[in-house]
């Protein structure tokens, strides 16, 4: 338990660390922007190639894995929308915000060091089974919802967004890391040695360099109007996804660990993507980051009880 909790206050403590040197002023908020530039796009990229190309996903059980996890996900949709609208009386195109708000999980800047400190190597290859698919789906998830309840974006019909998804998920490097990654893999051939040094040195750096552009970046975003809303929606995101996950993961049986993986992702805080998202829909955009600020910060506490939770029931 001592070293669950420290590895807990290690991971978010680089991200009080980023959030502090912001604070500050030790650090520009462009900082931030250009670290999180190289952790999305070369760091965590490399650290999915590598383990794509390496790891054994033998016994993962996908298929009840996804299914698991994203039923987590259309409940806390559906309940963080409905609770912009109706409680909170907002529209539509903000209701699409808090939906995101409230489902879409910071797995990758947070999630993948956060699985590796907790639950070592082979948690963090179960959770990238669910980076693979997380991304084009909430991606696909999301550019449906714009269509529908943005006048700003509906034209184009089917065909404008099949072609905003096919060019979003090409162009995303996770997307493309997982993808070389797999593609090595099938080919047989081993790295060479020096290329497998250069991508080992840059893989090894993302987890705390993706934590602590994280916290400066929330440095940026903080917390303005909009309160109750950003607290109720941090409520669904830590408090009624992980529990759906949880009742999900044990109605299904799945394996011990890919369960407390399901379980830890579900209950991670919602990341940068809601505030994206506001800000293209052109409102909600203090929802979006006020939920986001207000989850992450309780998530010290939330992610530590959900994960003794998961211990608990699997084992």
């Amino acid at each position: 338990m001592y070293a669950l909790v420290e590895t807990i206050l290690l991971v978010f403590g680089l991200v009080a660390l980023g959030y502090g040197a912001g604070a500050v002023r030790y650090l520009r908020e462009d900082a931030g922007d250009a670290l999180t530039e190289f952790a999305v796009g070369i760091a965590l990229p490399l650290l999915l190639f590598r383990t794509m190309a390496r790891a054994d996903f033998h016994g993962a059980a996908p298929w009840a894995f996804w299914s698991v996890y994203f039923t987590a996900v259309v409940v806390a949709w559906a309940t963080g929308h409905l609770v912009t609208t109706k409680l909170f009386g907002r529209e539509r195109q903000a209701g699409v915000v808090g939906g995101v708000s409230a489902a879409f999980s910071n797995l990758v800047l947070l999630g993948i060091p956060f699985m590796l400190g907790v639950f070592g190597q082979e948690g963090f290859e179960i959770l990238s089974l669910l980076v693979s698919v997380h991304l084009p789906i909430m991606i696909l998830a999301s550019i449906v919802q714009f269509r529908l309840f943005s006048p700003t974006l509906a034209g184009g019909g089917a065909i404008g967004a099949a072609r905003d998804f096919v060019r979003q998920i090409l162009s995303n490097p996770l997307i493309i890391g997982i993808a070389a990654g797999l593609l090595w893999r099938l080919s047989g051939f081993p790295l060479p040695p020096l290329a497998s040094r250069f991508v080992d040195a840059l893989a090894d750096v993302a987890g705390p360099v993706a934590l602590f552009a994280m916290g400066l970046g929330l440095r940026k975003f903080g917390i303005s109007g909009n309160v109750k809303p950003g607290i109720a929606l941090a409520v669904v995101k830590l408090g009624l996804m992980p529990a759906v996950a949880l009742m999900a993961a044990w109605a299904v049986g799945l394996p011990p660990l890919t369960a407390k993986v399901a379980v830890a992702a579900a209950a991670l805080p919602s990341g940068v993507n809601s505030y994206l998202i506001a800000t293209q829909l052109g409102t909600g955009q203090a929802l979006a980051s006020n939920a986001m600020t207000i989850a992450t910060a309780s998530a010290v506490i939330t992610t530590a009880f959900w994960i003794a939770v998961g211990q608990a029931v699997f084992g």
